[in-house]
């Protein structure tokens, strides 16, 4: 297990502040004094596969870290409350001002990525998208710059995560 593993990295309570934490095999922490229980569970998030009319995969270039000026597929968090079409809907909005004409669940995949010195776990589910329109998009929020990609246009080693490098590549063996 890793230095940035939370089961690692978290000291204290944090409902009480103790730092009477007993670790589990079950990656759970467990308050001694005030009897807190923290599961160790993945966050929930979601990345767009949106062809053009030639058929080319659209990539972003990360605006922010992890990864910063990576390649990546737009998506996100799922919001508390929020459907996983949903936060494709919102991610695609705020991201590139895109709206969703139609949407299709394909792959799940687990990822973690370190963010603030701890290690970040997800369950990464891409959907196929088809837009209202590809013209028009402007990169937003946490997107530097996107392209429509080719498969042989990628350099896969600009795609550091491990889930998303994947849809990629099962989006292109398809």
């Amino acid at each position: 297990m890793q230095s940035t593993h939370p089961l690692n990295v978290l000291k204290f309570c944090p409902k009480c502040g103790s730092s009477s934490l007993i670790t589990y095999k079950d990656l759970s922490l467990k308050c001694n004094d005030c009897g807190f229980h923290f599961y160790v569970n993945s966050a929930a998030a979601v990345a767009a596969l949106v062809v053009n009319g030639d058929g080319k995969l659209l990539l972003t270039t990360r605006a922010v870290e992890p990864d910063f000026g990576k390649l990546d597929l737009p998506g996100g968090f799922i919001d508390p409350g929020e459907s996983a079409e949903e936060a494709v809907k919102r991610e695609l909005w705020e991201e590139l001002g895109m709206k969703v004409k139609e949407m299709e669940y394909i792959i799940s995949a687990p990822n973690e990525y370190i963010f603030s010195g701890i290690s970040v776990f997800t369950l990464d589910m891409a959907f196929r998208v088809i837009p209202e329109t590809v013209s028009g998009l402007k990169a937003q929020d946490d997107i530097l710059d996107f392209r429509f990609y080719a498969e042989n246009e990628i350099d896969f080693s600009q795609i550091p995560a491990p889930s998303i490098n994947y849809f990629v590549k099962q989006f292109f063996r398809k």
